[in-house]
């Protein structure tokens, strides 16, 4: 296995780079460290990012503890942030790509997208991006499950990777009762309304188990978390209660318009919860 952790120097990088060492040195994995240097300016002033790049990149190697003895790679590119990083990633034989959360630049996030989800939207590889500060292994994982393809995609992937490896994993899945609404406002009596949210409830725990059975990713043993609302809030919510080391998600893998200006469960929670986040591509 190949591990990418992809910096531009700052804390949230930093804190990537101690992860991607952690995830190497517990699987084995070979590592390799890029920066991509910006190439949209005087070529002597990219050569001197270049120096000062590789430079920076063989003190963090030697400074981190995470990073002592695995003898990782430092590889410098120049280009745009996203492209640099999946042409490292493709260059290496990246099996994953670790990034820190990046600044937020509300209209440039809106219109075109941070570095991160760039690179997940249009790489084949799977993303973990760190939020958080770490000290050990992940404990627990939470996967968000709808019953679709990228699903079992997704959580077959994070399994592969080692993670959660040890963790606990546990799996989130909303369902929401489409005439609970009609119902309301038709003027039946909130017993009536419970019990049909509880049926649907029951419907969707029994849609979810053949749906995992039938994958073969059932564990007797995983905590399942079926919860009424739309994805986002229900992931959202499960996550604050919980407290996972890191959230997995398959992606839909939409383009165009439509995905540039509705965004999508992925993207809302990327750039919303503050939890490690495991971002896996549909298979191409």
């Amino acid at each position: 296995m190949h591990i990418l952790g992809a910096t531009d120097f700052s804390t949230r990088s930093q804190r990537a780079l101690r992860r991607a060492g952690l995830l190497a040195r517990d699987s084995g994995a070979e590592l390799t460290l890029v920066h991509v240097v910006d190439d949209d300016q005087p070529p002597e002033l990219v050569a001197l990012e270049r120096r000062e790049a590789e430079r920076i990149l063989g003190e963090q190697i030697g400074a981190m503890a995470e990073l002592r003895g695995l003898r990782p790679h430092a590889l410098v590119v120049e280009g745009d942030p996203f492209d640099g990083i999946l042409r490292a990633a493709a260059s290496t034989g990246a099996d994953l790509i670790v990034m820190g959360a990046h600044r937020k630049q509300l209209l440039r996030d809106i219109l075109i997208g941070t570095t991160i989800e760039r690179v997940i939207r249009t790489g084949p590889s799977p993303v973990l991006m760190v939020n958080k500060e770490m000290d050990q292994p992940y404990r627990t994982a939470l996967a968000a499950v709808h019953l679709s393809e990228p699903s079992v995609h997704a959580i077959q992937t994070a399994k592969a990777l080692g993670l959660p490896g040890g963790a606990r994993l546990a799996l989130v899945h909303a369902f929401q009762p489409l005439a609970k609404g009609q119902m309301f406002y038709a003027g039946l009596s909130q017993d009536t309304i419970d019990g049909y949210v509880a049926d649907e409830r029951l419907r969707a725990a029994k849609e979810l188990t053949e749906f995992l059975e039938a994958n073969g990713i059932d564990d007797h043993g995983q905590a399942l978390h079926i919860e009424e609302g739309a994805p986002f809030e229900v992931i959202s919510k499960t996550v604050e209660q919980s407290k996972p080391g890191v959230l997995i998600m398959g992606t839909h893998g939409r383009t165009g318009i439509a995905k540039a200006l509705l965004g999508s469960v992925t993207e809302e929670v990327l750039r919303s919860l503050d939890v490690d986040i495991l971002a896996v591509p549909p298979l191409r």
